[in-house]
């Protein structure tokens, strides 16, 4: 049985970026979704900066949660989410500022470099599988796509309606 490409790269499962990696990771991506905001939104610098300041540090506490419980096996993705959503319930003292300082923050502004780093960080494993399949990777690259675009577009049809 002859090993093909992506069995001579080594498996990037435990790949991960350091502690001190990522956090550098996260301080370059503060300034760009700052600057994105001024683009896109009337906030002014320091209301921008606010909103932009509490997002990381949720993500930074996020982020060490990952950290100091490896044993619950959550991704860094799924702890800045419940950090997210803790830190804005309104039963908790601090619920109401954290959503009037992040609420104006325009999340699609935000979105464009995180989404920018997301595309760099492409393994060496997943670009052996990517030449290993070739167009049929394409192909279902944009079906999937289609698929995503026109059953989101049915949901959005039977569902808006409920609303009005």
């Amino acid at each position: 049985m002859s090993a093909t490409p992506v069995d001579d790269v080594e498996d990037t499962q435990d790949e991960r970026l350091s502690l001190p990696s990522e956090m550098t990771a996260l301080l370059a991506v503060l300034p760009l979704g700052w600057a994105a905001q001024l683009i896109a939104t009337d906030l002014s610098a320091l209301r921008a900066a606010a909103g932009v300041l509490a997002l990381g540090l949720i993500a930074v506490i996020g982020i060490l949660l990952t950290r100091a419980l490896p044993f619950l096996r959550l991704p860094s993705v799924a702890w800045v989410s419940l950090v997210g959503i803790v830190a804005s319930l309104p039963m908790l003292p601090w619920g109401e500022a954290v959503v009037g300082v992040v609420g104006e923050i325009d999340f699609l502004a935000l979105s464009v470099p995180c989404l920018a780093f997301a595309g760099l960080a492409i393994s060496r494993r997943e670009v052996a599988i990517a030449k290993t399949s070739g167009w049929k990777l394409l192909v279902v690259g944009v079906l999937v796509l289609i698929g995503t675009f026109i059953g989101s577009a049915l949901i959005a049809d039977v569902t808006l309606p409920l609303l009005e």
